[in-house]
């Protein structure tokens, strides 16, 4: 596995090791939405590479760390968390500076709300193995169609539940777990996917957010230690 130490944008001075290890891979959008938050609440952490497309996934070394085979992990001292909304749970709780989740109770369901949406009825949809089992048996246009359906059916979704909300970000003006989601799920769409932002009008607004912060432009796949041109 690749290692490298990461400092959050706005690093500090001190030259204590980081506690945090995160395994990762650079086109993960699960493992994106962690390096994310790590940078949001300022962070350092390890970064670890785990390379899904050689199947590192399955060595017995990471199978330790995670026996679904799955990233992200996330190791804080003994404690090893996986899955994307577990470890921002986990991070809310145990360093609730910067926090991500508002105090505000009706925004705080929204954001689990948006979250849910992503991790449960967008992003499982179109990973990597469900996509190559539909082309196996249906050909590469039926690939496509489907993950494009299943991603709109998605933003068709939190468009109706954040459009009275949202305002620079998805539930008003600070930055909440709901982006956290959102910003790499919209980055893979329209990259990957070639979805047409145009239906989704708030979706794409708060978007351009998104683009403007250090911490996501940090987080971006392409500017990781693993990343393959």
């Amino acid at each position: 596995m690749q290692q490298k130490s990461v400092s959050p944008v706005d690093n500090s001075t001190s030259t204590a090791p980081p506690k945090l290890i995160l395994y990762s891979f650079w086109q993960s959008s699960c493992s994106w939405r962690v390096r994310f938050a790590l940078n949001l609440k300022g962070l350092p952490y390890e970064y670890r590479a785990v390379n899904l497309s050689n199947g590192e996934q399955f060595s017995p070394e990471f199978e330790k760390i995670n026996p679904l085979h799955y990233v992200p992990a996330l190791a804080d001292a003994d404690l090893v968390v996986s899955d994307s909304l577990a470890i921002l749970l986990y991070l809310e709780e145990k360093y609730p500076h910067k926090a991500l989740m508002p105090v505000d109770r009706r925004l705080r369901v929204l954001n689990l709300q948006a979250a849910n949406i992503v991790s449960s009825s967008i992003q499982p949809l179109h990973m990597v193995s469900v996509l190559r089992n539909i082309e196996e048996k249906f050909g590469s246009e039926e690939r496509s169609s489907w993950a494009q359906s299943k991603i709109e059916t998605g933003f068709f979704a939190l468009e109706k539940l954040l459009n009275s909300l949202a305002g620079k970000y998805a539930t008003g003006d600070e930055i909440y777990l709901a982006d956290v989601f959102l910003a790499p799920q919209i980055a893979v769409a329209i990259k990957r996917f070639n979805i047409d932002m145009s239906k989704f009008p708030t979706l794409s607004r708060i978007f351009n957010s998104y683009k403007a912060l250090p911490e996501f432009l940090d987080s971006l796949p392409e500017r990781q230690p693993d990343a393959v041109n």
